[in-house]
């Protein structure tokens, strides 16, 4: 079990500390929602825990068959909903891969993306289209 510290700073920020390491990350409300989007907010935060997620699992899936995906970029686009209550509705991730199209292991590397625990755990309800970018 892995715990986090989040104190309320004012100001409609947060700093959260990392049991483990004692790294902080701070949010702020995001300007739309009355907040100085100085930082981070915890919806931005939700949306990096998927991109950094599916990089991890890629590359544990990469180091086991011997595979070098330096240089592989993640963009997670995040959509809020329209409506109340105010959530994200949807994730748009395109992972830029340095290798060819043609590569042996791409269907490993691809299902290793969409099987990392934050896909995984996010609900059903929220759209989670993934686009993968062969461009080596």
């Amino acid at each position: 079990m892995v715990k986090t510290s989040i104190r309320y700073e004012g100001g409609l920020r947060c700093a959260a500390t990392h049991g483990p390491s004692g790294q902080t990350v701070f949010t702020d409300a995001p300007v739309d929602n009355q907040g100085k989007g100085e930082s981070f907010s915890p919806t931005d935060l939700v949306a990096t825990a998927l991109g950094a997620c599916m990089a991890t699992i890629m590359g544990i899936a990469a180091e086991r068959h011997e595979i070098d995906l330096r240089g592989m970029q993640i963009e997670v686009a995040k959509v809020m909903s329209a409506d109340l209550p105010r959530r994200i509705a949807k994730l748009e991730t395109t992972i830029r891969i340095p290798l060819a199209p043609e590569h042996p292991q791409r269907a490993l590397l691809e299902n290793a993306a969409l099987t990392c625990p934050v896909h995984k755990s996010l609900g059903a309800e929220m759209e989670k289209p993934v686009e993968f970018e062969w461009v080596g």
